[in-house]
């Protein structure tokens, strides 16, 4: 079968059409007002590429280093002269136009829009990755179908499936083929917030079609409707400068200025509104989790186009990434602007959550996202899909265009790279190379880096209150990782049971100079009181549960890259050689300095900070760090202390490690799997071998944890592989005494959590 009509199909049916295909025939099931049509099978591009034997050479032109910008244009190129020079199959063209002659008696203006297999999937969205043709008849439509079909090799697409770990060879593409809507207005519908996920329906709206909305060329009004009430609480008129328009000689889709007397006016009415939020709260009721949905209004008649999972938020409404948890300048420091004064120099809308600082890098040409750096801040008209490689590496992302279901948003939030959108003169305001920070939140561009704040007296926190988070009730306690100060407040507000990994290296990197040379440059006291900040605001937060210190872990080649790093050993492995507890002992005057940092933090009255030892093998480097910690003023006896558990060599001697008086070990399975496995999990040739669930790997946990128990130690996991369910049960049955995940990760493990303990207490009743 080369089609499927709309109402054949359902949401168990996304192999055979993908996901936009699924998800319209499961809203035409619903008797929600879709447009009808048909959609041209995934099976039946299977079929083209296969029976004309294409197949092989396709996937092995795209098999390239999606880093390397020119392999990656010529597989695009190569591609698509595979499939557009490639002559259908007379039986697949003939199907196509059978069915395009049953829509409206074979006269029908239709979209032609790509659906890929592995789009809008519950934990992805690949929006945007292919290609849409609006206003196409008979004579263009199988040519447009073939263009769907290369479209799932552009640049774009390759990138980003490779990001995702999608197989180039298992992803098929089917084609949406749909009845224009002539849309007079139309835009796009989020069934919650997608930045923090709070319950409010957010609207945007433009004149014309919708794909000046989804493209970001447009800054569409915006509309929030709060859910409780059903209230529209604010709305935001926009300068719509163009208009998306079918033009009535040719047919085609052209895009027109909007006239005078409706650029500033208001685009939906209240009746509107409260006909788009019925239909909003009917589309996620029939999926259950909230949705992104792309509609059009003709006079009074509401469609629904399309509608796709929000994929950017979970259960606690967060989104976090180290670079949307703070300002992140362009050396990688990360800031907070408290008390900030500076004039704001460009307004927009607030896309994507965080503020980001670093300089602004003005990009009017594709060819021209060379000069953005890491740490840079990207300022554009509007982003496209293919400029993803640079804004995965900027701190932030500004717009002149563009709303909050725009491409620059969209990836934003994904990338969880702070954004700014729908500013409208950006480009014209900033200037290139500006430093400027903005706001993700706010919606705000200022010029220059936040101050940090000065001259405040610290006082002791006898009366500090904790926090009372409502979540899931578990005798694991589940905490969280925070890899910069700035993310205390956010990660606090998952109602985590502590922090199980607090980094120092990001507070010392962040200076941009070795501990030497920002002693040398600023004292001893100033280098102390660097640690104190950066670790005094976290532990406040969360005061008074508890807040785990990891000492300095860096090793040489990231600190061959600051100020007074030319003296760094140039190490062939850097992550096997002069790091962590070896370091600090082999410079026991700089870790003296770290030391003075905790006890100026318990004198303060921090007493919920925890001390913790990276990257020990056994008791003697234990020993070593208990006497020099005494030799600070710090009570081993009093004060809370550990180490991570990251080889094989600590996992074996935990036995001895806890006769010397640890309190507790955490384990790093980032470094215990590669050590381990002999695997180094940035070596692209073995990666595919790492894994933190192996059988050795998972002994090792084990094996600790029972050794512990015995001790009257605790145990916790702070490393990546804790946010996995899998690890989550494992970790569980076996006795952990508590399991750190990263931010947007805690809700779910504590879910996880839950469940696990609930069926223990069963198994151990019945």
């Amino acid at each position: 079968m080369v089609v499927l009509w709309l109402d054949e199909i359902s949401a168990d049916d996304l192999e055979l059409v993908g996901g936009k295909g699924a998800s319209l025939g499961e809203l035409t099931g619903a008797d929600l007002p879709v447009p009808p049509g048909f959609v041209v099978t995934a099976g039946t591009y299977r079929k083209f590429i296969e029976e004309t034997g294409i197949a092989d050479e396709l996937f092995k032109a795209v098999d390239v280093d999606t880093e390397d910008s020119a392999a990656l244009a010529e597989a695009e190129s190569r591609a698509e002269e595979l499939i557009l020079g490639t002559e259908i199959p007379d039986d697949i063209r003939q199907g196509i136009l059978d069915a395009y002659d049953d829509l409206d008696d074979g006269k029908a203006f239709v979209a032609v829009r790509s659906s890929a297999t592995a789009e809008d999937l519950p934990d992805a969205s690949f929006a945007g990755q292919q290609e849409t043709f609006l206003n196409i008849t008979r004579d263009d439509l199988v040519d447009r179908v073939k263009q769907c079909w290369a479209s799932l090799f552009t640049q774009r697409a390759i990138y980003y499936r490779q990001e995702k770990g999608f197989d180039h060879e298992i992803v098929d593409i089917a084609v949406v083929v749909q009845r224009m809507v002539d849309a007079e207005k139309s835009g796009v519908m989020f069934t919650s917030h997608p930045s923090t996920g709070d319950k409010k329906i957010i609207i945007e709206a433009a004149w014309g079609l919708g794909e000046a909305v989804v493209s970001g060329s447009v800054s569409p009004d915006n509309y929030v409707v709060d859910r409780a009430s059903n209230a529209t609480e604010d709305v935001t008129i926009a300068d719509k400068k163009i208009m998306h328009t079918k033009d009535a000689e040719t047919g085609e889709t052209v895009e027109r200025d909007v006239s005078d007397d409706k650029r500033n006016a208001r685009v939906l009415s209240e009746n509107d509104i409260d006909r788009l939020v019925e239909l909003g709260e009917e589309v996620e009721s029939h999926y259950g989790t909230p949705q992104d949905v792309e509609w059009a209004i003709v006079g009074t008649d509401v469609f629904m186009l399309q509608s796709r999972p929000i994929t950017t938020i979970d259960d606690n409404g967060s989104i976090e990434s180290d670079t949307a948890e703070g300002v992140a300048d362009g050396s990688g420091a990360i800031q907070t602007e408290k008390g900030s004064s500076r004039e704001i120099i460009v307004n927009g809308l607030g896309a994507s959550p965080g503020i980001a600082s670093g300089p602004a890098r003005i990009v009017t040409k594709l060819d021209q996202l060379d000069k953005v750096g890491d740490g840079d801040i990207i300022v554009t008209e509007m982003t496209t899909p293919d400029m993803v490689p640079a804004m995965k590496r900027a701190a932030g992302i500004i717009t002149d265009e563009g709303g909050m279901t725009s491409h620059a948003a969209i990836v934003s939030r994904e990338l969880g790279v702070p954004a700014v959108v729908g500013s409208s003169n950006a480009t014209e305001r900033l200037e290139d190379g500006q430093v400027v920070t903005l706001d993700g939140d706010k919606g705000t561009v200022r010029e220059g880096k936040p101050e940090k704040e000065q001259g405040q007296e610290r006082e002791p926190i006898e009366d500090a209150r904790p926090k009372t988070p409502v979540k899931p009730m578990t005798a694991t306690e589940v905490k969280v990782n925070v890899s910069i100060p700035e993310a205390a407040e956010r990660a606090a507000a998952t109602g985590a049971d502590g922090v199980g990994l607090l980094r120092m290296e990001h507070m010392i990197l962040s200076t941009n100079k070795t501990p030497a040379k920002y002693i040398e440059d600023h004292g001893v006291d100033a280098y102390v009181e660097e640690i104190v900040e950066g670790i005094r605001g976290v532990a406040e937060e969360f005061y008074p549960r508890p807040v785990r210190v990891r000492t300095l872990d860096a090793p040489t080649d990231e600190f061959r890259q600051l100020q007074g790093g030319d003296n760094e050993p140039k190490e062939h492995n850097p992550m096997l050689g002069w790091r962590g507890i070896r370091r600090s002992l082999d410079k026991p005057d700089v870790f003296q300095h770290e030391l003075d940092a905790f006890r100026e933090l318990y004198e303060m009255g921090y007493d919920n900070v925890e001390l913790m030892l990276p990257l020990v093998n056994d008791a003697e480097d234990v020993l070593r760090a208990k006497g020099l910690m005494a030799e600070s003023g710090i009570d081993p006896d009093k004060r809370t202390w550990g180490v991570m558990i990251e080889t094989p060599a600590s996992a074996l001697q935990i036995d001895e490690m806890a006769n010397a008086g640890i309190d507790f070990a955490s384990f790093g399975t980032n470094d215990l799997t590669q050590y381990t496995l002999a695997v180094d999990r940035n070596n692209e040739n073995v990666a595919g071998r790492f894994d933190e669930l192996h059988p050795a790997v998972l002994e090792l946990i084990g094996q600790t944890i029972d050794c512990c128990r015995d001790h009257d130690i605790n145990t916790s996991i702070c490393g990546q592989a804790g946010s996995k369910p899998e690890m989550v049960r494992f970790l569980v049955n076996r006795g952990v005494s508590s399991i750190s995940a990263n931010i947007d990760a805690v809700r779910d493990v504590q879910h996880e959590v839950k469940r696990v303990e609930q069926k223990l207490m069963l198994d151990s009743v019945r």
